[in-house]
Protein backbone atom coordinates (compact mmCIF):
# COMPACT_ATOMS: atom_id res chain seq x y z
CA UNK A 1 0.00 0.00 0.00
CA UNK A 2 1.06 3.50 -1.30
CA UNK A 3 2.40 6.06 1.80
CA UNK A 4 -0.52 8.24 0.02
CA UNK A 5 -3.04 5.22 0.27
CA UNK A 6 -3.50 5.40 -3.13
CA UNK A 7 -3.37 1.24 -3.56
CA UNK A 8 -5.01 1.15 -7.36
CA UNK A 9 -1.78 3.10 -8.44
CA UNK A 10 0.79 0.62 -6.96
CA UNK A 11 0.69 -1.35 -10.57
CA UNK A 12 1.02 2.03 -12.71
CA UNK A 13 4.67 2.34 -10.20
CA UNK A 14 5.83 -1.20 -10.85
CA UNK A 15 5.26 -0.62 -14.96
CA UNK A 16 7.09 2.95 -14.55
CA UNK A 17 10.15 0.40 -14.87
CA UNK A 18 11.50 -1.97 -17.80
CA UNK A 19 10.86 -5.47 -15.89
CA UNK A 20 14.32 -7.30 -14.98
CA UNK A 21 13.13 -10.56 -15.84
CA UNK A 22 15.06 -11.22 -19.37
CA UNK A 23 12.48 -13.98 -20.15
CA UNK A 24 9.49 -11.00 -19.52
CA UNK A 25 11.36 -7.67 -20.13
CA UNK A 26 8.11 -6.08 -20.61
CA UNK A 27 8.59 -2.35 -21.02
CA UNK A 28 7.33 0.24 -19.31
CA UNK A 29 3.68 1.10 -19.08
CA UNK A 30 2.71 -2.65 -19.78
CA UNK A 31 1.80 -5.45 -17.51
CA UNK A 32 4.65 -8.91 -17.39
CA UNK A 33 3.98 -11.63 -19.37
CA UNK A 34 4.19 -15.39 -19.14
CA UNK A 35 6.58 -17.67 -20.98
CA UNK A 36 3.59 -18.57 -22.97
CA UNK A 37 2.64 -14.98 -24.28
CA UNK A 38 0.01 -13.82 -21.65
CA UNK A 39 -0.55 -10.90 -19.01
CA UNK A 40 0.87 -12.48 -16.03
CA UNK A 41 -1.92 -12.86 -13.13
CA UNK A 42 1.02 -10.97 -10.81
CA UNK A 43 3.93 -9.10 -11.25
CA UNK A 44 7.47 -10.25 -10.77
CA UNK A 45 8.84 -10.33 -7.95
CA UNK A 46 12.57 -8.54 -9.43
CA UNK A 47 10.07 -6.08 -10.61
CA UNK A 48 7.89 -4.44 -7.88
CA UNK A 49 10.69 -4.62 -5.71
CA UNK A 50 12.85 -1.83 -7.72
CA UNK A 51 9.64 0.61 -6.04
CA UNK A 52 10.73 1.07 -2.58
CA UNK A 53 7.25 1.46 -0.81
CA UNK A 54 6.82 -2.11 -2.24
CA UNK A 55 9.82 -3.96 -2.06
CA UNK A 56 8.67 -5.83 1.08
CA UNK A 57 5.35 -6.94 -0.73
CA UNK A 58 5.08 -10.49 -0.96
CA UNK A 59 2.99 -9.99 -4.59
CA UNK A 60 1.86 -7.09 -6.52
CA UNK A 61 -1.58 -8.75 -8.63
CA UNK A 62 -2.07 -7.43 -11.94
CA UNK A 63 -5.10 -5.34 -12.22
CA UNK A 64 -8.27 -6.43 -14.14
CA UNK A 65 -7.93 -3.74 -16.57
CA UNK A 66 -4.40 -4.63 -17.67
CA UNK A 67 -6.70 -8.21 -18.80
CA UNK A 68 -4.62 -10.95 -16.86
CA UNK A 69 -4.10 -14.30 -18.43
CA UNK A 70 -5.32 -12.71 -22.04
CA UNK A 71 -3.23 -12.97 -24.84
CA UNK A 72 -0.34 -10.00 -23.66
CA UNK A 73 0.25 -7.27 -26.51
CA UNK A 74 2.04 -4.43 -25.49
CA UNK A 75 0.82 -1.01 -24.77
CA UNK A 76 1.31 2.35 -25.41
CA UNK A 77 4.01 3.74 -23.37
CA UNK A 78 3.65 6.25 -20.72
CA UNK A 79 4.32 9.61 -20.93
CA UNK A 80 8.27 10.45 -20.34
CA UNK A 81 11.24 12.57 -21.38
CA UNK A 82 11.50 10.79 -24.94
CA UNK A 83 8.39 12.80 -25.54
CA UNK A 84 8.65 16.90 -25.80
CA UNK A 85 6.66 18.24 -23.06
CA UNK A 86 3.59 20.94 -24.16
CA UNK A 87 4.47 23.64 -21.80
CA UNK A 88 5.01 23.55 -17.98
CA UNK A 89 3.06 23.63 -14.97
CA UNK A 90 4.64 24.35 -11.23
CA UNK A 91 2.74 23.38 -8.38
CA UNK A 92 3.19 24.03 -4.71
CA UNK A 93 3.08 22.45 -1.21
CA UNK A 94 3.47 24.04 2.09
CA UNK A 95 3.04 22.32 5.39
CA UNK A 96 3.37 23.70 9.14
CA UNK A 97 3.75 21.05 11.96
CA UNK A 98 1.21 22.76 14.24
CA UNK A 99 -1.58 25.13 14.28
CA UNK A 100 0.19 27.42 15.64
CA UNK A 101 2.73 27.83 12.97
CA UNK A 102 2.55 30.71 10.46
CA UNK A 103 2.26 29.29 6.57
CA UNK A 104 2.77 32.79 5.31
CA UNK A 105 6.57 32.58 4.74
CA UNK A 106 6.30 29.33 3.15
CA UNK A 107 3.24 30.64 1.23
CA UNK A 108 5.37 34.02 0.05
CA UNK A 109 8.35 32.20 -0.98
CA UNK A 110 6.15 30.11 -3.33
CA UNK A 111 4.25 32.82 -4.38
CA UNK A 112 7.59 34.86 -5.99
CA UNK A 113 8.79 31.83 -7.66
CA UNK A 114 5.65 32.51 -9.68
CA UNK A 115 4.06 29.58 -8.68
CA UNK A 116 0.36 29.81 -9.47
CA UNK A 117 -1.74 26.71 -7.04
CA UNK A 118 -1.00 26.02 -4.30
CA UNK A 119 -1.97 22.87 -1.66
CA UNK A 120 -1.19 23.71 2.31
CA UNK A 121 -2.05 21.86 5.65
CA UNK A 122 -0.95 22.00 8.76
CA UNK A 123 -0.23 18.58 9.85
CA UNK A 124 2.98 16.73 11.72
CA UNK A 125 4.63 14.42 9.79
CA UNK A 126 4.14 11.66 12.16
CA UNK A 127 0.72 11.35 10.63
CA UNK A 128 0.38 9.01 7.83
CA UNK A 129 -1.70 10.32 5.43
CA UNK A 130 -1.62 14.23 4.46
CA UNK A 131 -4.67 14.70 2.57
CA UNK A 132 -3.55 18.17 0.61
CA UNK A 133 -0.20 16.37 -0.06
CA UNK A 134 -1.75 13.64 -1.85
CA UNK A 135 -3.75 16.03 -3.44
CA UNK A 136 -1.12 17.61 -5.16
CA UNK A 137 0.58 14.43 -6.14
CA UNK A 138 -2.53 13.54 -7.84
CA UNK A 139 -2.68 16.37 -9.73
CA UNK A 140 0.63 16.80 -10.61
CA UNK A 141 0.41 12.98 -12.19
CA UNK A 142 -3.04 14.07 -13.81
CA UNK A 143 -1.71 16.96 -15.99
CA UNK A 144 1.82 15.12 -16.55
CA UNK A 145 0.08 12.35 -18.19
CA UNK A 146 -1.70 14.92 -20.69
CA UNK A 147 1.88 15.55 -22.23
CA UNK A 148 2.62 19.02 -19.93
CA UNK A 149 5.77 18.97 -18.09
CA UNK A 150 5.13 19.41 -14.25
CA UNK A 151 6.90 20.00 -11.32
CA UNK A 152 6.12 20.00 -7.43
CA UNK A 153 7.77 23.02 -5.58
CA UNK A 154 8.61 23.42 -1.94
CA UNK A 155 9.54 25.85 0.24
CA UNK A 156 12.32 23.47 1.77
CA UNK A 157 12.45 19.23 1.88
CA UNK A 158 11.71 19.18 5.58
CA UNK A 159 7.84 19.95 4.53
CA UNK A 160 7.87 16.87 3.09
CA UNK A 161 9.97 14.62 4.92
CA UNK A 162 12.85 13.11 5.55
CA UNK A 163 14.88 9.95 4.61
CA UNK A 164 12.68 6.76 3.90
CA UNK A 165 9.51 9.30 3.15
CA UNK A 166 11.31 11.34 1.65
CA UNK A 167 12.80 8.42 -1.23
CA UNK A 168 9.37 7.08 -1.15
CA UNK A 169 7.58 9.97 -2.31
CA UNK A 170 10.21 10.50 -4.77
CA UNK A 171 8.85 7.27 -6.11
CA UNK A 172 5.30 8.74 -6.48
CA UNK A 173 6.33 11.13 -8.64
CA UNK A 174 9.18 9.38 -10.67
CA UNK A 175 6.26 7.02 -11.58
CA UNK A 176 4.21 10.02 -12.69
CA UNK A 177 7.62 11.86 -14.54
CA UNK A 178 6.70 14.56 -12.27
CA UNK A 179 9.76 16.93 -11.14
CA UNK A 180 10.49 17.96 -7.86
CA UNK A 181 12.14 21.84 -6.54
CA UNK A 182 13.13 22.99 -3.56
CA UNK A 183 13.23 26.49 -3.12
CA UNK A 184 15.97 26.31 0.26
CA UNK A 185 17.69 24.03 2.23
CA UNK A 186 20.24 21.62 1.75
CA UNK A 187 18.38 20.17 -0.92
CA UNK A 188 18.10 23.85 -3.05
CA UNK A 189 17.42 23.44 -6.36
CA UNK A 190 15.49 21.23 -9.07
CA UNK A 191 15.83 17.79 -8.61
CA UNK A 192 14.95 14.61 -10.90
CA UNK A 193 13.15 12.01 -8.45
CA UNK A 194 15.02 9.18 -10.13
CA UNK A 195 18.21 10.60 -9.76
CA UNK A 196 21.13 9.60 -7.40
CA UNK A 197 21.99 12.58 -5.54
CA UNK A 198 18.48 13.11 -4.93
CA UNK A 199 18.47 9.65 -3.39
CA UNK A 200 21.70 10.06 -1.54
CA UNK A 201 20.95 13.80 -0.21
CA UNK A 202 17.00 11.88 1.22
CA UNK A 203 19.27 9.47 3.00
CA UNK A 204 21.75 12.00 4.57
CA UNK A 205 18.86 13.88 5.84
CA UNK A 206 17.46 11.05 7.53
CA UNK A 207 20.65 9.84 9.34
CA UNK A 208 20.48 13.84 10.65
CA UNK A 209 16.97 13.43 12.06
CA UNK A 210 18.63 10.02 13.55
CA UNK A 211 22.04 12.01 14.70
CA UNK A 212 19.93 14.72 16.38
CA UNK A 213 17.48 12.38 18.22
CA UNK A 214 20.53 10.59 19.60
CA UNK A 215 21.79 13.50 21.39
CA UNK A 216 18.39 14.88 22.33
CA UNK A 217 18.16 11.35 24.56
CA UNK A 218 21.96 12.01 25.94
CA UNK A 219 20.71 14.57 26.78
CA UNK A 220 17.99 13.82 28.38
CA UNK A 221 20.22 11.28 30.33
CA UNK A 222 22.45 13.72 31.41
CA UNK A 223 20.28 15.86 33.30
CA UNK A 224 18.68 12.97 35.09
CA UNK A 225 22.47 12.38 36.23
CA UNK A 226 23.66 15.88 36.65
CA UNK A 227 22.13 17.82 39.48
CA UNK A 228 20.79 20.87 38.56
CA UNK A 229 21.71 22.56 42.82
CA UNK A 230 24.61 24.04 41.95
CA UNK A 231 25.68 23.71 45.35
CA UNK A 232 25.75 19.63 44.82
CA UNK A 233 27.70 19.74 42.11
CA UNK A 234 29.83 21.60 44.55
CA UNK A 235 29.82 19.45 47.42
CA UNK A 236 28.76 22.07 49.24
CA UNK A 237 25.72 20.57 50.12
CA UNK A 238 24.71 16.54 50.33
CA UNK A 239 22.50 15.18 47.55
CA UNK A 240 19.32 13.94 49.27
CA UNK A 241 19.77 10.45 47.82
CA UNK A 242 22.95 10.12 48.60
CA UNK A 243 24.17 6.99 50.33
CA UNK A 244 25.26 9.12 53.58
CA UNK A 245 21.52 9.89 54.42
CA UNK A 246 20.80 8.32 56.90
CA UNK A 247 23.26 5.41 57.97
CA UNK A 248 25.18 5.30 54.81
CA UNK A 249 28.50 7.34 54.16
CA UNK A 250 29.65 10.22 53.53
CA UNK A 251 34.21 11.17 52.90
CA UNK A 252 34.69 7.04 54.14
CA UNK A 253 32.76 8.14 57.34
CA UNK A 254 29.56 5.95 58.52
CA UNK A 255 26.62 8.58 59.57
CA UNK A 256 24.49 7.75 62.14
CA UNK A 257 21.64 9.15 64.21
CA UNK A 258 22.80 12.00 66.64
CA UNK A 259 22.04 10.49 70.57
CA UNK A 260 18.85 12.97 71.88
CA UNK A 261 20.15 13.46 75.46
CA UNK A 262 18.32 12.19 78.57
CA UNK A 263 15.85 14.57 80.00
Amino acid sequence: MSQFGVVSDDFKRVEAHVCPISTCAAPAGSPCRTGKGKVAIQYHTAGFRLVPQLAKSLNVPTPAVRGPGAVRTELPRPANTDAEPIGHVRIGYARASTARQSLDAQLDALADANVPRVFAEKISTRVTRRLELEAAVKLAGGIRSSGVAVTLVVHEHKRLGRGIELAMLAEELKASDVGLEFLTGELKGSHDPSGIVFTVLAAMSGMEREYIRGRTLEGQESARVVPADPAIRLGLREHPHSPGRPGGTRSGRTCSPRPIAAA
